[in-house]
């Protein structure tokens, strides 16, 4: 005979049940606060600090409008707009990673690993030192082209039972391919050519101006929301086509519309600062481990992204005796998770 669970145990469990959502959603919350927080600090860092240390008063006169001497210029042109482009960009990669991460259940499905963001630099590349174009043209030629490689990736991998796994190979393929002809083109390039590419290769925030600022905010503004939206849709997806099918979730349309959030919001970020590594790859597992399980890492992702972004400027800038790009302090930092997420992985399935 089937035992029967008596009222004080059913009692006794829905409150546990209870006790732990709670738990959760406080420390959600408390990791949601402390992101901002630090995010902000991060951002008041950026606007202070430099060859000349300017005091609060100065940076509130600048914000306000008003002419200071000296902090005009290097605060009001330089500084707040180099700092707001560099959170976008986080904003936008951190999204875009997690929302990869999740929809195709893979750790390293994010937009730098499968092969969209070297779509974005094979063309950024080929309109700077082949067509020598201006800035503002390769901007545009390198948001059209990772658009156009991740369509070519996910129309390459649609279909059977199998399409996370067969889009991260695919994309992984792409982007080798991709990234031979950013080296062949740098190859038969000028030497004053290669340097110039090779600063937007790296990703850098020193060409941050103001005019940069409203594309890639509308962007951010338009899109992360979105996704935000769909969260439901993108957890049910990480259960599996079938799962997510039973739960109600038109799975085509939503895979279709959080993909294409996902890849504008890359490609966006990408054509503004140049392909920053690894923010799209880390800002979701530091996150997850943030926030704990449960919920959606939309938020907590993007704003995580944006910390990395900040902290790797500030580091580049002042850390070194040398001064680095953005992308050079991300990729150190990336780099050796990736081996050891590779390893682990490799481990798994050696073992299964």
């Amino acid at each position: 005979m089937t035992a029967l669970i008596s009222p004080v145990d059913y009692t006794e469990h829905a409150i546990a049940v209870r006790a732990g959502r709670l738990r959760r959603s406080r420390r959600r919350k408390f990791a949601v606060i402390a992101l901002c927080a630090v995010l902000a600090a991060l951002m008041i860092a950026m606007i202070m600090l430099g060859n000349t240390i300017y005091p609060v008063s100065d940076v509130l006169a600048v914000i306000g409008g008003q002419t200071v001497p000296g902090a005009s210029f290097t605060v009001g042109t330089l500084r707040i707009p180099r700092a707001i482009v560099g959170a976008l960009a986080g904003l936008a990669f951190g999204a875009a990673g997690t929302t990869f991460q999740t929809m195709l259940r893979n750790p390293l499905a994010s937009p730098d690993v499968i092969g969209i963001s070297s779509g974005a630099s094979a063309a950024a590349v080929v309109s700077l030192v082949v067509l020598h174009w201006s800035g503002t043209a390769t901007m545009f030629v390198a948001l059209v082209a990772g658009v156009a490689t991740a369509a070519a990736i996910y129309l390459a991998a649609r279909g059977g039972e199998s399409t996370g796994g067969r889009l991260i190979l695919i994309g992984i393929g792409i982007g080798a391919m991709l990234e031979a002809v950013v080296s062949y083109t740098i190859q038969r390039a000028a030497e004053w050519d290669v340097a110039i590419a090779m600063r937007w290769l790296t990703g850098s925030l020193n060409s941050a101006r103001w005019e940069n600022v409203a594309p890639l905010g509308i962007a951010v503004v338009v899109l992360l929301p979105l996704i935000v939206l769909l969260s439901r849709e993108l957890r049910a997806l990480e259960l599996g086509d079938a799962a997510a099918t039973a739960l109600g979730v038109r799975v085509d349309r939503a895979r279709v519309l959080l993909i294409l959030a996902a890849v504008a919001l890359t490609c966006f970020a990408t054509a503004t600062t140049g392909p920053i590594a690894f923010v799209a790859f880390l800002a979701g597992p530091i996150a997850s481990r943030l926030v704990g399980h449960g919920g959606s890492l939309t938020i907590p992702a993007a704003l995580m992204g944006a910390c990395l972004v900040l902290t790797a400027d500030l580091l580049g800038q002042f850390a070194f005796d040398t001064r680095f790009p953005v992308g050079v302090i991300t990729g150190i930092l990336g780099a050796p998770y990736l081996l050891y997420l590779l390893i682990r992985t490799s481990r798994r399935g050696g073992s299964s």
